[in-house]
């Protein structure tokens, strides 16, 4: 026997005819014996493409485009049956009418103005047969009368269309009627409204994924249930209606100025709207900076300065140094040395070899509960004298072009193998080479295939029990480079620079060569220093009035016969 097909069936919630803004769901429902599950499509306008696979399609604030007539069918998610195609719906959007304007006169004498956008309203007046007329004022001075229980108000019409539909009008009337020999009574009192208040617990200034909840009072005499609507600037729509509303974890996009209003449960009343109060939602940062240079010898002092900006008090403070492993894994590990504390600074007063590494702090708040994530990273080298291990750069410079091959290899004098190269980019990543998209490290060896700018950072030799040698400050810049030399210049040698541009085949240029700010040389293809000296120490860069400017280069100058060991600096 063949079994008729099911046909399935769409309803819209809640109504066919909704406001621009509200929000609507669209349900497929299929009834069939035997099925207990099905797979759903949603077309709308005839159309033969669907636009959803789920049994409830949402819009959370429609629009005019979202109009239209919607149809669904479903297929038995583990079998072969299919549903017939339901019946079109049509859905109907419009643009937000007029507020409903509700006044505050004793009942019965007035109910209701007009919800609709017209210059001609009307007013249901339940005053008795008696009373000959009805008189309203309108702000305007218009004066209007009708004489019967349905009064047409004309005043103001200018009024009716300013700001669009969430103008909220407060028109300034007063009521009262004439006997039939034309003598006024006394006009009504207008009854105040109340005016809804809003509070935020536990504060107005809270910490993202902190616990919050506005809530809506409101105060009128006789009322003694109330109903509400709450509202966030920048939007017309209604989030909740419940007395309290309760973020259970803030983030900073529920930050904002929040109003609400309510109206009588089984009344005609309404509030007033409550002044917007704002919720401000914070993701302090903890910011790690150093107090003098980050390049250190032996015996220097330096302090590690941890700040949350904007939340100066209240705060305790770890610090941790920051390891990868050769997967590329990264790891935090509390300093042994480091008592968390109110302080802000970490301070060692006399640098040792192993101090040498990249640190980070993260400061703790225990009256609002919260921890920041780990700050920025900082690099502190301290060397000692005579390394063991040199860092072979070439191209031997310090800056170097995009989209070139670039090579990095230690080499010790009593033993070449053990050693990896290692570095900390300017973006505060700590890798190996060897973890690198387009680097390799062959024995004590590193080779970039093909450099971009990321790749700036301070590169070193490190060996396998963690000893680390011979840092070198490496940019990669794309058009106009310095080249400079990577490894301190000694007293009384011949020193010579170059300005070099990428897109040529004579990539030296004609350039002007500054030092420390200060014009030295102009349009010259080369800055020459036959006797290097002291004095000559500084960051020099190269200027091309075409082509642009190099970054600038730290060169470093050593006494003849020293074994102290600088090392260059890029900025």
């Amino acid at each position: 026997m063949l079994l008729e097909r099911p046909k399935s069936k769409v309803t819209i919630k809640p109504a066919q005819h909704v406001f621009r803004g509200d929000t609507v769901t669209l349900r497929c429902d299929i009834y069939d014996e035997g099925v207990t599950s099905w797979s759903y499509s949603w077309y709308k306008d005839g159309s033969t493409s669907g636009f959803c696979d789920q049994q409830e399609h949402t819009f959370s604030s429609v629009t005019e485009s979202d109009a239209g007539k919607y149809s669904c069918n479903g297929s038995e998610t583990e079998g072969s049956r299919w549903s017939q195609m339901s019946d079109a719906v049509a859905l109907t959007v419009s643009a937000q009418p007029f507020t409903n304007l509700r006044f505050a006169y004793p009942r019965p004498y007035l109910t209701n103005l007009c919800s609709f956008p017209s210059s001609s309203c009307y007013l249901s007046s339940r005053a008795s047969q008696h009373e000959a007329h009805n008189l309203l004022h309108c702000r305007s001075s218009d004066l209007l009368f009708y004489t019967s229980e349905l009064l047409t108000v004309d005043c103001c019409p200018q009024l009716a269309f300013l700001g669009g539909s969430n103008l909220k009008l407060e028109l300034n009337l007063s009521l009262w009627f004439e006997s039939p020999s034309g003598t006024a009574s006394k006009p009504l009192p207008k009854r105040k409204r109340p005016k809804s208040k809003v509070t935020i617990k536990p504060a107005q200034h809270v910490f993202r994924g902190d616990t919050v909840t506005l809530r809506c009072d409101t105060y009128g005499e006789g009322v003694t249930s109330w109903s509400y609507s709450w509202y966030k600037e920048g939007s017309t729509s209604v989030f909740s209606e419940v007395q309290e509303h309760t973020f259970s974890s803030v983030t900073e996009s529920d930050a904002g100025k929040y109003s609400c209003y309510g109206s009588e449960t089984e009344g005609s009343r309404w509030s007033q709207m409550s002044d917007a109060v704002t919720l401000t939602v914070s993701d302090p940062r903890a910011v790690l900076s150093v107090s003098s240079q980050k390049w250190l010898t032996e015996g220097d002092p330096v302090t590690l300065i941890c700040e949350v900006y904007s939340f100066s008090t209240g705060w305790t403070f770890s610090w941790f140094t920051l390891t990868v492993s050769p997967e590329n894994s990264h790891h935090y590990n509390l300093l042994s040395d480091s008592s968390r504390g109110a302080g802000g600074n970490y301070t060692v007063s006399f640098a040792a070899l192993n101090h040498t590494g990249v640190y980070s702090c993260r400061a703790e708040r225990e009256k609002s509960v919260y921890k920041t994530q780990y700050s920025n990273t900082q690099l502190l080298w301290v060397t000692g004298v005579s390394p063991p291990v040199s860092l072979i750069v070439s191209p031997s410079r310090t800056q170097h072009f995009t989209s070139v091959s670039l090579s990095l290899s230690c080499e010790d004098q009593s033993n070449s193998t053990g050693w990896r190269v290692r570095r900390y980019t300017d973006g505060g990543r700590l890798e190996y080479c060897s973890s690198l998209y387009r680097g390799s490290q062959t024995g004590s060896t590193c080779t970039i295939s093909s450099t971009i700018t990321s790749d700036t950072g301070v590169y070193w030799c490190e060996s396998e029990s963690g000893e680390k040698h011979h840092p070198v400050n490496i940019t990669v810049h794309s058009d106009v480079i310095l080249e400079s030399p990577v490894h301190p210049v000694t007293e009384g040698d011949h020193l010579i620079l170059h300005c070099l541009y990428q897109h040529t085949t004579s990539p030296n240029l004609r350039a002007d060569f500054y030092k420390d700010g200060s014009l030295i040389q102009n349009q010259t293809t080369e800055m020459s220093i036959t006797t290097v000296s002291k004095s000559h120490e500084g960051f020099y860069y190269c200027k091309h009035p075409e082509r642009g400017e190099s970054l600038k280069s730290w060169i470093s100058v050593r006494g003849a016969g020293s074994s102290d060991v600088t090392y260059a600096q890029v900025k």
